[in-house]
């Protein structure tokens, strides 16, 4: 039936009766969150009448297509009897416009609505006889308005199954609301478990399927702690890969029981009740596991009870994890605000800094940055991190210097259970700990060589084996390493492997010294101020004079010396105008200064006198550091540590002090890598 436009007089009329059925579709469509889901289809089917009403139509449905059919989502009226052309219903989705159509049945024509808004491809359709150009203009004016009342019911039947499911969360596990920590979470359905079904213990097993392995929690024989465990191993492994329930009534008659367990604790296994876990795709993501029924067997009933427990139990670990991995990107976020991750400089070389990690961020290639201590190398490094698809994951940082020698490998790649002695428990690594995201090894030019080689096939491989371990990890790791070592000389004196310098100095960024590039001093400052007198509640300039005073420096301890200057300076200085007398920098009384030494102590004692004060400015600067005293020193450990001794101090208690003892001043080594092998 065609309908002629209307006069101009009825617009208004048409205007009207439009504004009405909106209304009316409107209110059927928050019905949608005011009753039952059961109730959903029966209130879709009002809106599909309500939407075939202005083309005096009779049949009006939802199609969706599925596994490469078209299928009816939901229906009112009587079908036409040929059906719909499916290729149509093909064509108007990919067209994405709104199309008058025939159907399979002479007599019926189709208005057809592509809903592109909605999930997969939907097409709203109406049938009638009659239907021709008119009513396809008016169905046109009508799209928006049946796409916006079609997403807000389709929205509303969403959140409404989310809040049900939710609301049977909560009446199940409502008691876990305010468990924040994966394991805590584990722990508490086990203990569910337990009093559900009666029996003696429970474990729930996440499964990590890129690494092969379960971690098992609470883990029997280890207190209050984890374990991991091969994904192939015992009943378990069987349940992760079948997707079978497996209840046992003699586990040591079945062959696919592990009872190493039971060997190594003293427990005695008797039945045992395991079902696998699946998240909300039915995908396999663990399993929860009871042991031994206090009386009888377990039953089909307690499989039951398991297999939904374990649905749940899915929901809310997925919840948790969100939740531990929101707060982590939230905790880098505030760091990376609060801690200034930002280049800031002014100077060609700066720039051109930006641009180099700009483009490198994108990608996966380790990088080597080289500098003086202080000249912002870490910075460096978690900008290439937070400007990286990795940004979401975790960035840690290792100073290679700081850990000493023994401990770095079960730093970095973890140990295992019994490992070493003290080690009663399982412990991952920083590698492990930064997986998906990026490493940054500081002051990698102290890294024993032994280290070196487990850290190349990291990079070629990204593989390792924990300390005291045999399986083989994998992890998606970034490495950018750190140093103001020369490590071309270092490879030539065989402290650094050649393999793993051409590995590393593949893409390399170097930071020059702030005295090299003045034209950064002044950003840099006044950045620093500003950040530090929002701490102090001020606002803070910086006078011409003071600028002066600033450039004059040929600041040693480089962008980290500036920036506790200008800390200091946001406490203290008397007015908010900066003047020279606020700044510590350069005053006469600088000890190290060689014009303030008598001149009767003679050149050796001019000298120790000058080094003595030298390394206490640096200690300080370094903000009492050893590890990074050295490097500002340009000195390893060891000769550093000699140095002190030489001079007659050493460091208690992260405080430089005088020893009360110093050699004579004559012995002063003959070189300064004399123990450099």
């Amino acid at each position: 039936m065609a309908h002629a436009r209307p006069p101009r007089g009825a617009e208004e009329a048409q205007a009207t009766r439009q504004g009405e059925l909106l209304a009316r579709l409107l209110a059927t469509a928050e019905r949608m969150t005011e009753v039952p889901s059961h109730e959903h289809p029966a209130v879709l089917r009002e809106l599909l009448a309500d939407m075939a009403a202005p083309f005096a139509a009779h049949y009006a449905a939802i199609y969706h297509a599925s596994d490469g059919a078209w299928r009816v989502l939901q229906e009112h009226g009587r079908a036409p009897a040929g059906g719909l052309p499916h290729n149509a219903l093909a064509d108007v989705c990919e067209r994405e416009r709104p199309a008058l159509v025939p159907t399979n049945d002479a007599n019926l024509m189709a208005l057809l609505l592509p809903l592109a808004e909605l999930d997969g491809q939907r097409v709203l359709v109406v049938c009638g006889r009659g239907l021709g150009e008119d009513d396809l203009a008016q169905w046109n004016e009508f799209a928006d308005l049946f796409r916006r009342v079609l997403r807000l019911a389709t929205r509303s039947m969403s959140l409404h199954r989310r809040a049900e499911r939710l609301d049977r969360l909560v009446d199940l596990l409502h008691a876990a609301n305010s468990v924040e920590r994966t394991d805590q979470l584990l722990e508490w359905i086990a203990d569910r478990i337990v009093e559900l079904l009666d029996c003696e213990r429970a474990s729930v097993f996440v499964w990590d399927r890129p690494r092969g392995e379960v971690v098992a929690c609470p883990a029997l024989g280890v207190e209050g702690g984890s374990l991991r465990l091969p994904d192939d191993v015992g009943i378990v492994g069987s349940v992760l890969r079948s997707g079978e329930v497996a209840n046992v009534t003699d586990a040591y008659a079945d062959e696919r029981f592990h009872s190493e367990v039971d060997r190594r604790t003293g427990f005695r296994t008797r039945t045992l009740l395991t079902v696998p876990m699946r998240d909300a795709q039915g995908r396999v993501v663990g399993a929860l596991q009871a042991i031994n029924r206090r009386r009888g067997t377990f039953t089909a009933e307690d499989a039951e009870l398991l297999i939904h427990l374990g649905r749940e139990a899915a929901t809310a670990l997925k919840d948790v994890q969100t939740r531990e991995e929101l707060l982590r990107s939230r905790d880098q976020l505030l760091d990376r605000v609060t801690g200034g991750v930002t280049l800031v400089g002014e100077s060609e070389h700066i720039r051109s800094v930006r641009e180099t990690i700009r483009q490198l961020a994108a990608t996966t290639l380790p990088v080597l940055i080289l500098g003086e201590s202080g000249t912002g190398k870490e910075v460096v490094a978690q900008m290439l991190h937070y400007g990286s698809p990795r940004s979401g994951r975790p960035f840690v940082a290792v100073n290679c210097a700081a850990v000493p020698e023994n401990l770095l490998a079960r730093e970095l790649f973890g140990h295992e259970q019994g490992a070493f002695t003290g080690a009663d428990r399982q412990q991952p690594g920083y590698f492990e700990a930064a997986d998906g995201g990026t490493v940054f090894l500081d002051e990698i030019g102290e890294m024993a060589l032994q280290h070196q080689a487990v850290l190349l096939r990291v990079l070629e491989a990204k593989k390792f084996t924990r300390v005291g371990g045999t399986r083989e990890i994998a992890v998606d790791v970034r490495v950018v390493a750190a140093t103001n070592v020369d490590l071309a000389t270092a490879v030539r004196e065989n402290r650094f492997r050649r393999d793993l310098f051409h590995r590393l100095n593949a893409v390399c960024i170097e930071l020059l010294p702030l005295r090299e590039r003045p034209e950064d001093i002044i950003p840099l400052a006044e950045h620093f101020l500003a950040q530090f007198g929002r701490q102090a509640n001020r606002v803070l300039r910086l006078s011409d004079r003071a600028k002066q005073k600033l450039l004059a420096h040929d600041w040693p301890g480089n962008v980290r010396e500036l920036r506790n200057e200008m800390e200091r300076v946001a406490f203290l200085a008397r007015q908010d105008l900066v003047e020279p007398a606020d700044l510590s920098i350069g005053r006469a009384t600088d000890p190290t200064d060689p014009d303030h030494i008598p001149l009767n102590v003679g050149l050796s004692e001019a000298t120790r006198r000058f080094q003595r004060a030298y390394i206490r400015r640096c200690f300080e600067y370094a903000q009492r550091k050893s590890g990074e005293t050295a490097e500002l020193l340009g000195l390893h450990r060891p000769n550093f540590y000699r140095k002190l001794a030489h001079l007659g101090l050493k460091i208690v208690d992260g405080r430089l002090i005088d020893s009360g003892s110093a050699p004579p001043r004559d012995s002063e080594p003959q070189r300064r890598d004399a123990d450099v092998r």
